[in-house]
């Protein structure tokens, strides 16, 4: 044998057992945006669920497993919040409905909390090599829904020739965990609208000329 890590199949769940695995890593998600990884602890999880600890390593084979589960459900909450507007996302006025949402539900918390993918970011990129590789699949798969909006674009001759989609989306998502980032520590919504716009601005300098601004 070479030593190998032998990977752990996962159990068969019923539908009941689904449901209670979802219902810890909930009760997790919310314990760790509030308190962060470190400060939360499976005897925590564990209260907040009313499960014994047989039950919780019945889903979970330690911390970190459950980490990972939490990251999948931040993402996902993530990209179903935008949904509708990531489904749509092939003109400027399109990108520009997509800003006005993220900047809308940053307003609905009053600025709180940030982006639960960056705040896991900031806690665990350094320290866990397994959670920081879960968090780029994640920042990925966001990215590249904004990419294929734009790329929508560029295949419609709407964007110049030389322009990346792969980039442009790139630049779309930093504007938005940096406009996070500061728009949770100032309380204020501005430095992300003003991030997000620059970005907009930066992508429509792309249009082709004589193109359309948006639909």
């Amino acid at each position: 044998m070479s030593g190998e890590a032998v990977p752990v199949a996962e159990p068969v769940l019923t539908a009941r057992g689904r449901a209670t695995r979802e219902r810890i890593v909930a009760a997790a998600a919310a314990l760790i945006h509030q308190r962060g990884v470190a400060g939360t602890s499976l005897d925590d999880v564990r209260a907040v669920t009313g499960t014994s600890k047989s039950q919780l390593y019945h889903y979970f084979s330690d911390k970190a497993a459950l980490v990972g589960a939490v990251v999948e459900r931040q993402l996902q909450q993530v990209l179903q919040a935008q949904q509708a507007e990531l489904d749509g996302l092939d003109s400027m006025a399109a990108l520009r409905r997509w800003r006005d949402r993220v900047v809308a539900l940053n307003r609905q918390v009053g600025c709180v909390g940030g982006c639960p993918l960056g705040r896991l970011a900031s806690e665990l990129a350094e320290s866990d090599p397994v959670a920081r590789a879960g968090l780029v699949g994640g920042f990925d798969t966001w990215r590249e829904r904004l990419t294929a909006g734009l790329r929508v674009m560029q295949e419609r001759g709407e964007m110049v020739g030389d322009a990346d989609p792969d980039t442009l989306a790139l630049g779309l998502l930093a504007a938005v965990q940096g406009g996070l980032l500061l728009a949770q520590t100032t309380r204020s919504v501005t430095p992300l609208e003003v991030a997000l716009d620059l970005a907009l601005a930066g992508i429509e300098s792309r249009l082709a000329r004589g193109g359309p601004p948006g639909r």
